[in-house]
């Protein structure tokens, strides 16, 4: 048995403490500014939990959770089930993150509503909370999620691991113990355990993914919910462990890490303001590109059939691992350059469809796909990953070569989605998923929702 590591009774708090005890405040009194993002960021992900409960992964993880007969009152979303609230948890960030639409915060690299939405929606089903306590538990959410991950830095995701479900357990567990109300101490002991249940490695970036990765939202919003609900009924865990020794940062980063990140600058942004809304069901990296394909198409200066080349600059990270032409899967296909490119020429790159069977296997868009050429930008790669820059050059069969770039896909916090066009979004993916009633309550209900029941909302989903 290896000897126990020594505590010094006497070292002064840490940055993981003071960070607990900020985000804890939060549960009963946030600003304006940050709730009133959270609302959308709500909503996004609802939309995108509808579609994405439909697809073949959200179906499967729906029965195999109902299969078990928990009980509870917490919706599975795009049906009329109800479970326990773990097993929710499990369903809904599953769908959440089903098509690669849910939202990112850019520079801290992870995908913060996938995980803590569900979280904080089943805790707030749970223990009926209300519209504003639920809204309250997604900033602090959001702000966990974005801090523990910078925390962490690019060694964890460069060796492998998923920061989404590797940060993803602490930081729900944060949120639904906030939505929950949870004392301090009670959520100190939530995130203890959580820390122990952050794991998902990157191996669907590969290639062949499957449906790996729409689970790792789910699975850690699903063990944030058990942890919070372990830690109210008196479940201990260690005080240290997000940056003790053997904690979260040293397991996952070690000398790599930056504790400081914790709870530096506290109150001068929040970490929702930096969200990525993503207009197209693709890989972060990839929006850029096709943004601007599809821009520079709306011209009508040429066809894809004069394009002999097309060349694709952008960070170094991003042609390592976003080149693959020869996509056998819906997870290649989003995580492909070349084939997102080719459908941004021939194609409507907002229409999952796109990125399904049997479109996927278009003689024309692997014709276009192999046309594509990947090489890394100077300018992209001193940004990354601030921002995801990337430039664009067709070259055309008369001798033209038409070229664009851009530092700030649409959608980012440089170039935002309105408010309209989060609704928009909201309502097309409710349609996607079958959903044929009037979504209007629904949405009046997000508007207002510091006055408004939780359960209301999920009655106007149904």
């Amino acid at each position: 048995m290896a000897a126990p590591v020594p505590v010094d009774p006497n070292r002064p708090q840490g940055h993981a403490r003071r960070l607990l005890e900020l985000l804890h405040a939060l549960g009963n009194e946030a600003p304006a500014a940050p709730m009133e993002k959270a609302r959308w960021c709500l909503l996004d992900a609802l939309g995108c939990g509808l579609f994405g409960a439909h697809q073949p992964w959200g179906e499967i993880m729906a029965a195999e959770v109902l299969a078990d007969g928990a009980q509870g009152a917490c919706s599975i979303l795009g049906t009329a089930h109800a479970t326990a609230p773990a097993q929710a948890a499990l369903c809904n960030g599953t769908a959440i993150h089903g098509f690669e639409l849910d939202d990112l915060l850019s520079e801290a690299v992870i995908h913060p509503g996938a995980v803590i939405i569900p979280a904080a929606l089943a805790a707030a089903q749970a223990c009926a909370a209300s519209g504003e306590q639920l809204l309250r538990g997604i900033v602090a959410g959001y702000e966990a999620t974005a801090r523990i991950s910078m925390a962490l830095g690019m060694e964890a995701s460069q060796r492998g691991f998923h920061k989404t479900s590797v940060v993803g357990p602490v930081a729900g567990a944060i949120a639904a113990s906030v939505t929950t109300k949870l004392s301090l101490e009670q959520m100190v002991s939530a995130v203890g355990l959580a820390c122990s249940c952050g794991s998902g490695i990157k191996n669907f970036a590969a290639g062949s993914g499957g449906m790996v990765k729409r689970m790792h939202a789910g699975r850690a919003a699903e063990a944030a919910v058990r942890m919070t609900l372990l830690a109210q009924r008196g479940f201990t865990a260690p005080p240290a462990a997000i940056d003790g020794t053997y904690g979260l940062l040293d397991a996952f980063s070690g000398s790599k890490a930056q504790p400081q990140r914790l709870d530096a600058a506290w109150g001068e942004k929040w970490a929702i303001d930096d969200v990525w809304v993503k207009v197209y069901p693709i890989c972060g990296w990839i929006q850029g590109v096709v943004q601007l394909l599809t821009a520079m198409r709306s011209q009508g200066s040429f066809t894809a059939a004069d394009v002999e080349k097309i060349v694709v600059a952008t960070s170094a990270f991003a042609v390592k691992n976003n080149a693959n032409a020869d996509v056998r899967d819906t997870m290649d296909a989003q995580y492909s350059i070349p084939y997102c490119a080719a459908v941004a020429l021939v194609g409507n790159p907002m229409n999952p469809e796109e990125f399904a069977a049997p479109r996927l296997f278009d003689a024309e868009l692997k014709r276009i796909a192999q046309r594509v050429e990947l090489e890394t930008d100077r300018i992209a790669d001193q940004v990354y990953p601030r921002q995801f820059a990337s430039r664009v050059e067709l070259r055309l069969k008369d001798g033209r070569t038409l070229s664009k770039s851009t530092l700030d896909p649409h959608g980012t916090p440089a170039d935002p989605c309105s408010v309209d066009e989060q609704i928009g979004k909201f309502r097309n993916l409710a349609r996607l998923s079958g959903l044929t009633k009037d979504l209007s309550d629904a949405i009046d209900i997000v508007r207002t929702l510091e006055s408004r029941q939780v359960s209301e909302l999920m009655r106007a989903l149904r």
